[in-house]
């Protein structure tokens, strides 16, 4: 069924009383037809694309006991007279856009059994007290914007098993619970609660699954709190500011633990004791990351289940001895980053699929051979030295290979170029390999990501990168490298960034005629400092599709890998690894680090070549464009208007070239632009005023003698120019504003450095809705960079 129309329901009999249209791709507002079925009982319209408000329920069947509108559309109030649906037993209408206040009626439905509201904006307060309710098994109100306390009725219904209020802003505090009930999960994670949790609290006996994480929680965990708790199955504490050394005695009561998070809680840390005699034969997955950890806890060695270990971000030294790692046989995920660790004088494990081992002081690769069933390696930011032991080829189950950052050397062994048909991250940038790139992808390959970057490589480009189908990324900067325009990467359908900087390409930009289209999906590619010349080709910006168009945000491929994986979302480690680009803006080092996801921030930098002629006007139909930069070469001519067209730039620098003539008025409408540099060019007339040319100084037009009005002191002659536009910015009386910027490779998250080498910088604020845009009230039209404001939650950054 594709749509609802009234036809949908009429040749079913009046005595219907089941309706099940589940995953029915209906469309439209709510179907009112089914109020003709007066002894409809069971209602399913769930994971449609329903929209329009919610009927009042005095049209609906008396008899209805079951209704499931989840996955909808549905918005506006959910409505009092809900209340009237006195035979309900199951209630879910999560996952739509309701808004508004929880209505009071819900808590007196008699015979619920399950309300599910999760995922929509309900406002408002729980209530003190409800007079329902005592048959109810799970009270889901999850993800909505709920404020308040926590009040104590939900803990002492008889029959609750699960109750869920995670992701609001409850600020608490948590009332004193006077009848514990059989509550056996509880979620108050992602909310606002301060304060210490109450002993009573700790009465709940039956509980299983406790999560109390990320929250203002402070005090002291002592033995009080877990001796009664012992069908723990799961517990996460993480994200608070919890103190106090856990001893091993008190988890030891939790036989039946399975998963244990304590992480970023920086007060908190283990005994010294030994724990010789302490078990865990059920812990599974243990997460203490960035807490006060200074050794391996000796318990691990009894926990002969543990599957998952992150000890990150704390301050554990020394090297990793096989007596340390014994017990952690069955381990598949381990993450030991930023630490200080020097040395790894045991592999721990058999079974390793994840290890990460970033940011540590390491000298040296880990013993081989490492473990065939690896899957995801990090060592990037380290002191490694030495060449790639051809060992590495071995890992032919490999999808991530990091090892940036460090001093390796040599030649990277050829057989890396096709050693994993799996493998989707190749990260060795920022290291000194010498010689030629291997060949890639010379059979059937999945990689997606290649940053070979900042090293010392040479030769010409393996021509077999044109094998790589499934490509994505591309980072060659900052080699010797010496060859023309790679135009036969043009035959990569999915390539979005290609960066090619310093370097010592040359010759022309010339497109191959026998690929149509030619890099029809590249979003950001970066030239600059090579020594291309001639002509820029009108055929290769017809050919970009992609920033013609707004940019996709769908999820992306990698977040979506990721949940396939079936891995704890707490997880710290990045599982498609991180591929940075470094940046030298005013001679300082700035750091742009490309993560997951499709990109959100496109750019071109073409500068500092040997291109000459005049602009193309066809630049001006690549309006999803952000940044455009054709500084320092020879360009002559006009500016185009039609960069007019380019409604998403937020920065345009066209400096030092022989541009003459006048500044279009045209460029007005760019309404998003913040970076503008004109200078050193051959204009004349009168500078444009309107929206941001408001706002640009001096600097953005020098060396242009004929150029005249504001900002320059230099007046116009013909007396047309139009009077200085008064302030639209207040000053900042107070603390400078703090920036926050990161641009988020395939996914290009919080903000970008723009002219990527003329010595300006520029963070956007993106276009999804966890991102701020730069016009924000606290922008200052003599401040380079922007708040960048995340809003998401349990995201894995």
């Amino acid at each position: 069924m594709s749509d609802v129309v009234p036809t949908s329901f009429m040749n079913l009999p009046s005595s219907l009383k089941h309706l099940g249209l589940r995953f029915c791709n209906l469309k439209g507002k709510f179907p009112t037809e089914i109020f003709q079925f007066r002894y409809l009982e069971y209602v399913d319209l769930s994971f449609n694309s329903l929209t329009g408000y919610l009927p009042s329920s005095n049209y609906w069947s008396s008899h209805l006991k079951y209704i499931d509108l989840k996955g909808n559309q549905f918005r506006g109030s959910i409505p009092a007279s809900i209340g009237n649906l006195t035979k309900i037993t199951f209630l879910d209408l999560s996952n739509n856009e309701f808004q508004g206040q929880l209505p009071s009626s819900l808590f007196s439905l008699k015979q619920l059994t399950d309300l599910v509201l999760s995922n929509n904006s309900l406002e408002g307060f729980l209530p003190t007290h409800v007079r329902g309710f005592q048959d109810l098994k799970v009270l889901c109100l999850s993800n909505n914007l709920l404020t308040g306390a926590i009040p104590s009725w939900p803990f002492t219904l008889p029959s609750l098993e699960e109750l869920d209020l995670s992701g609001n802003r409850l600020s608490g505090p948590i009332n004193q619970i006077q009848k514990p009930n059989s509550v056996q999960k509880v979620d108050l994670g992602y909310n606002e609660i301060h304060g210490e949790i109450p002993s009573s609290f700790f009465d709940l006996v039956n509980l299983t699954e406790l999560d109390l994480s990320s929250n203002n929680f402070k005090g002291v965990i002592n033995s009080v709190m877990f001796s009664k708790l012992e069908n723990l199955l799961t517990l996460d504490l993480s994200s608070n500011s919890f103190s106090g050394v856990i001893k091993l005695d008190v988890l030891s009561k939790l036989k039946k633990l399975g998963e244990l998070n304590l992480s970023n809680n920086t007060l908190l840390s283990w005994s010294s004791d030994s724990g010789s005699n302490t078990t865990f034969q059920e812990l599974d997955t243990l997460y203490f990351s960035s807490c006060n950890v200074m050794q391996f806890p000796n318990f691990l060695r009894s926990a002969k289940k543990l599957r998952i270990l992150d000890l990150s971000n704390n301050s554990i030294q020394g090297s990793i001895f096989k007596w340390e790692s014994e017990g952690w046989e069955q381990l598949i995920v381990l993450n030991l980053s930023y630490n200080s660790l020097t040395g790894l004088e045991h592999f721990p494990g058999k079974n390793l699929k994840f290890l990460d081992l970033r940011s540590n002081l390491l000298h040296n690769l880990p013993p081989t051979p490492l473990p065939p069933s690896l899957q995801g390696f990090w060592i990037s930011n380290n002191n490694l030295t030495g060449k790639i032991p051809p060992s590495i080829c071995n890992l032919t189950s490999l999808d991530v290979l990091d090892m940036s950052r460090n001093y390796l050397g040599g030649v990277i062994p050829a057989c890396l170029g096709n050693f994993s048909h799996e493998i989707l991250n190749i990260n060795l940038q920022m290291n000194k390999f010498r010689g030629k790139i291997p060949d890639f992808c010379v059979d059937d390959n999945a990689l997606v990501n290649l940053a070979l970057n900042d090293n010392q490589l040479e030769g010409l480009l393996p021509r077999s990168l044109s094998n790589c189908t499934s490509l994505k990324f591309l980072n060659l900067a900052n080699n010797k490298l010496s060859d023309t325009f790679p135009h036969w990467l043009g035959v990569l359908p999915d390539l979005q960034v290609l960066i090619l900087r310093f370097n010592n390409f040359q010759g022309p930009l010339s497109i191959s005629n026998d690929t149509k289209p030619s890099f029809s999906s590249l979003q950001i590619a970066d030239l600059s400092q090579n020594k291309f010349t001639g002509l820029l080709p009108t055929t290769f910006f017809q050919n970009l599709d992609a920033l013609k168009h707004a940019i996709s945000k769908h999820k992306s491929m990698f977040q979506e890998a990721w949940e396939n994986l079936g891995l704890s979302q707490h997880l710290a480690l990045d599982y498609y690894g991180q591929i940075s680009l470094d940046v030298t803006t005013k001679g300082s080092a700035i750091e742009l680090e490309y993560k997951r996801s499709l990109p959100i921030f496109s750019g071109i930098d073409f500068s500092s070549n040997k291109f000459y002629g005049k602009i193309p006007d066809v630049i001006g139909e690549l309006h999803a464009v952000h940044m455009l930069n054709l500084s320092h070469n020879n360009f002559i001519g006009h500016i185009p208007p039609s960069l007019g067209n380019l409604v998403e730039l937020e920065s345009l620098d066209l400096s030092s070239n022989k541009l003459s003539g006048r500044i279009p008025s045209q460029l007005t409408n760019l309404t998003f632009l913040a970076v503008l540099n004109f200078s050193d060019n051959n204009l004349v007339g009168p500078i444009p005023h309107g929206n941001q040319f408001d706002t640009f100084e001096n600097d953005s037009y020098h060396g242009n003698l004929g150029l005249c009005g504001f900002p320059l002191t230099k007046q116009c002659d013909n007396g047309d120019e139009p009077k200085p536009p008064a302030s639209k910015f207040k000053e900042d009386e107070g603390s400078p504003i703090s920036f926050l910027w990161q641009l988020v490779m395939m996914g290009y998250g919080c903000g970008a450095v723009l002219g990527l080498s003329t010595g300006y910088i520029m963070f956007t604020t993106g276009r999804p809705w966890w991102f701020v845009r730069m016009v924000e009230r606290d922008w200052k039209p003599n401040v380079t960079r922007w708040v960048c404001k995340i809003r998401g939650k349990r995201n894995i950054h």
